[in-house]
């Protein structure tokens, strides 16, 4: 019989100065202070020390750098997407690397922690599904077949899965995204499109598994099952993969969270989209390999990176936090409000000034985003995003709020130095620009009853944008089916330049619907 017992007190008012990342790793565990307000409530005060920020940045000082950030076989990239105040995460370690988790310095055992979940050794590889030669599975269907000499020792009913279509040449080219500056131009054998779902039926026999709701892409059985030539030389499959051991139920509220520079002024990190410590780009709040987590009622002022970034998570709520400034919100992606590989989860009442971008990115896909306040863009980052709703927000950018307002260390995500483009509510990942860190924004995002503005010049007015509430725009859709957003039929290589044009009638955004009432998602708005 399963005991639960719960815990009622929480942290203390008053100061409490961190140094290193907390891990959350145990199940239904609440992390409650005394209250938001930093002036009287609980308020941790990060100071990273020295086995706890980079020891490894760029030849160039601009970011961290992730691959030069090893230990016998592990890499910084492992711990993407980076270090943080709280990290709601497994701490578990895969046998095979055990060894080098015990023997690693301090500032490197983090690599192998959680390595239980990585795809590479959790994961299981698929076959054909019958009559339909190439794929595993379509658009729709709930039940995959997996290789018939797999290991299901970590596949049982009730668990969490994570099912991952490889990336092939024919799935860059429906984006647009098939590269430009060589054969394989910015294409890399990943997994783009992803989703975690619950395992509702295990056949051991027929060697299947039956996900709890359809699915929203095609899988492949590998990168070139689909007809494509391999990316790099090389066929890369197609998975579904257990997360062994996800957290569950994670809460973390009413407190704040600030991390100190004592030789910065966070004046000077306002309309400012550099880097000022690339070094110390700690994020507030991890959620990797997570469900059924919250964040509600927290204060962040002037966090590392990320106030709060997720990846592989789903089934979370986001609600009512307030969260000022970034030290770092330049090259290499940081400073974002951060929804990367998040599924099914909410994303309301939240105010954040003072940041890069509120993103979804990374194959994230069926979230809700509703009744926040920003002042920065709503962005489609890339990586095949899909059926997310925006609904109810305010948006509000100012003419600072531009890629070259920077003073150091400035740049996108893929490392490009910032392009002279203008940053507008929405902003969209076509094809040729994004595919150097992802690939191209994905099928029905949907806008709604937005409250949305955009100041163009410094002193200027601020001008209305996608501004009829009762017209439904779903972007990256036909009517029927994905389409990348075009201009007299050809598919735009950039958002930047584009952000006025008309892409209804055919051109990459529907907005053939109208809806009376106030919200999509809420039956009542208060």
């Amino acid at each position: 019989m399963l005991s639960v017992r719960f815990v009622r007190q929480g942290l203390p008012a008053g100061q409490l100065d961190i140094t290193h990342e907390i891990h959350l790793d145990a199940d239904y565990l609440i992390v409650r202070g005394a209250g938001a307000d930093p002036a009287n409530g609980t308020r941790l005060v990060y100071t990273p020390d020295a086995d706890t920020r980079y020891d490894t940045v760029t030849k160039d000082g601009t970011r961290w750098d992730q691959d030069k950030m090893e230990y016998e076989g592990g890499s910084g990239g492992w711990l993407w997407p980076g270090r943080g105040l709280f990290r709601v995460q497994s701490r578990a370690v895969h046998p095979d690397y055990a060894k080098d988790h015990d023997s690693a310095p301090d500032n490197r055992k983090d690599l192998y922690e959680g390595t239980v979940n990585v795809h590479w050794k959790a994961g299981v590889e698929l076959r054909e599904k019958p009559g339909d030669a190439g794929f595993a599975a379509r658009a729709g269907d709930t039940v995959v077949p997996l290789a018939r000499n797999v290991e299901l020792d970590n596949l049982k009913v009730g668990t969490l899965v994570n099912v991952r279509a490889a990336n092939s040449r024919k799935f860059y080219e429906s984006m647009n995204a098939a590269g430009t500056g060589g054969k394989d131009s910015g294409m890399e054998n990943l997994h783009m499109r992803q989703q975690i779902f619950t395992v509702t039926a295990i056949d051991a026999g027929a060697r299947t598994v039956t996900l709890d709701k359809p699915l929203e892409y095609d899988v492949p059985v590998d990168s070139v099952s689909d007809g494509s030539a391999p990316i790099r030389n090389k066929p890369y499959p197609s998975k579904v993969a257990p997360l062994v051991d996800p957290v569950l139920g994670v809460g973390i509220e009413a407190l704040s969270i600030t991390q100190t520079e004592e030789k910065l002024d966070a004046a000077a990190s306002v309309d400012n989209y550099g880097n000022m410590d690339p070094a110390s780009a700690m994020h507030g709040i991890v959620l990797k390999w997570a469900a059924d987590s919250w964040v509600k009622g927290v204060s962040m002022q002037m966090t590392g990176s990320h106030p709060i970034v997720t990846e592989e998570a789903s089934h979370l709520s986001i609600v009512d936090n307030t969260l000022n400034g970034s030290w770092n919100k330049g090259k290499g992606g940081n400073g974002y409000l951060r929804g990367s590989r998040v599924w099914d989860s909410l994303y309301a009442g939240n105010k954040a000034v003072n940041l890069r971008h509120f993103t979804f990115q990374w194959s994230a896909s069926g979230n809700v985003v509703i009744g926040n306040s920003f002042d920065s863009d709503l962005n489609l980052h890339g990586g095949w995003e899909r059926h997310n709703l925006f609904e109810l927000n305010k948006v509000v950018v100012g003419a600072g709020h531009r890629p070259d307002s920077c003073q150091a260390n400035c740049g996108d995500e893929g490392g490009s130095d910032p392009d002279g483009a203008d940053w507008y509510p929405i902003w969209w990942a076509a094809g040729p620009k994004a595919v150097k860190w992802s690939g191209a924004s994905g099928p029905d995002n949907v806008f709604f009853h937005n409250e949305m503005s955009k100041q163009a010049t410094e002193d200027g007015p601020y001008q209305p944008y996608y501004a009829d509430p009762k017209r439904i725009y779903r972007f990256g859709w036909d009517g029927t089916a994905y389409r990348p957003l075009s201009v007299d039929g050809t598919p735009i290589a950039d958002w930047a330049g584009n952000e006025t044009k008309d892409f209804t009638n055919g051109q990459g955004i529907d907005a053939s619907k109208t809806f009376d009432g106030p919200s999509i998602f809420l039956k009542t708005v208060p």
